[in-house]
């Protein structure tokens, strides 16, 4: 059996940002990857959006990580080199209860300490968007949006670089609780059992599957998993818009807003709908609902200028119809086991907030060093 100081459960976005930041710490860490790159699941099949931190609940984890995360996700970038553009998001009324909406949008931003949001009559929203037709909209300067990839590129080569090893092909199959931490099996081709003394379980759409599947980890502290799968929808031809531009949201969700790749191509989504699989097919005929809720803001929307992109499945901790869950993050306090952390339902906005949750892990395993937010655990 191998001694490893902490094992770090999953290569996507959230776990490589654990993994540096407990390298950077000192700790001794290994990352266990079940597919053979870095980032294929959840992490790489997003928007690619830097949240400012406007819809989620004051006090709140969401709101709390994705603020500070915001901030130190532009540091970073900018440190490292990565991708990215503070490009804007505009958020549209088109009715007066819309409008109405939009003020109590402003208001929790707000209360989220979200301070640069600015109203604009739609005169305004025209002449920076002039395909958008709405009574009034907010425009959100701290939006933007990221190369994802390099983003993990960069935290991986961080992570290394202080010393930690990940571990491709090699998927957390099972475990045990121990009196000194938790042993871990992990398999694939060179299958072994890890004694560890700390483990973070970054496993995503896995996540709860991991921690049931250790021994001795009690069974009421592993939260149901909802998978809901997001559809979304490219723009064939050139994109006439220079920002995100985001509906009022519905309940239940933000509606199918444009979102931009770092190379212009307009995409719109996400389509949501509740899965019993993981399986990423995009049906085509799903597009057609599109176009009614894209031409309340983009009147001239071309017939037939949509074409199946993409889908991504979020790790939701509630289903259909419930109240939004918060992000869980477990610790040996909630949950008894010395040296394990759980997180959980890690969905939007966990790539801005991907620093942030970071050093809410550490602090839940008590680890010093540098940190990348001053987020109060």
């Amino acid at each position: 059996m191998e001694a490893v100081d902490c094992l770090v459960i999953g290569a996507g976005v959230v776990g490589l940002a654990v993994a540096r930041r407990l390298a950077r710490a000192g700790r001794e860490v290994v990352v266990l990857e079940a597919a053979d790159a870095i980032g294929t699941g959840t992490s790489s099949r997003n928007s690619e959006v830097i949240h400012a931190g406007i819809y989620y609940a004051p006090g709140s984890l969401k709101a709390r990580t994705c603020v500070a995360g915001k901030h130190a996700l532009y540091r970073y970038c900018t440190d490292h080199g990565v991708a990215h553009r503070r490009l804007g998001k505009l958020i549209v009324a088109v009715s007066a209860e819309e409008e109405a909406g939009l003020a109590r949008l402003y208001a929790n931003a707000a209360a989220n300490g979200v301070d640069d949001l600015q109203w604009l009559t739609g005169a305004q929203v025209r002449s920076l968007e002039p395909a958008v037709r709405c009574t009034v909209g907010l425009l959100s300067p701290s939006t933007g949006i990221i190369d994802s990839h390099a983003l993990m590129l960069a935290l991986q080569g961080d992570a290394e670089d202080a010393g930690a090893m990940i571990a491709f092909g090699a998927p957390a199959v099972g475990g045990r609780v121990t009196t000194a931490g938790v042993e871990v099996e992990a398999g694939g081709t060179a299958p072994m059992r890890l004694a560890c003394r700390s483990v973070v379980n970054c496993g995503g759409l896995g996540a709860q599957g991991v921690a049931a599947s250790l021994a001795g980890f009690p069974a009421d502290r592993v939260p149901p998993l909802h998978l809901a799968r997001g559809n979304y929808f490219t723009l064939a031809g050139r994109s006439p818009f220079a920002h995100l531009v985001y509906p009022m949201p519905p309940p239940g969700g933000l509606g199918v807003h444009v979102t931009l790749d770092l190379g212009g191509q307009a995409r719109f989504g996400p389509d949501v709908e509740w899965v019993d699989r993981i399986d990423y097919t995009v049906d085509a005929k799903r597009g057609d609902r599109f176009y009614a809720a894209i031409r309340t803001y983009w009147p001239d929307l071309p017939d037939g200028s949509l074409q199946p992109g993409y889908s991504g499945i979020r790790p939701k901790l509630v289903g259909p119809g419930e109240p939004a869950a918060d992000f869980l993050i477990q610790g040996p306090d909630d949950h008894g086991v010395p040296g394990l952390v759980n997180l959980f339902g890690i969905e939007s906005p966990g790539l801005t907030a991907c620093l942030a949750l970071a050093d809410l892990a550490a602090a839940r395993l008590g680890c010093g060093g540098p940190a990348d937010t001053a987020l109060p655990d």
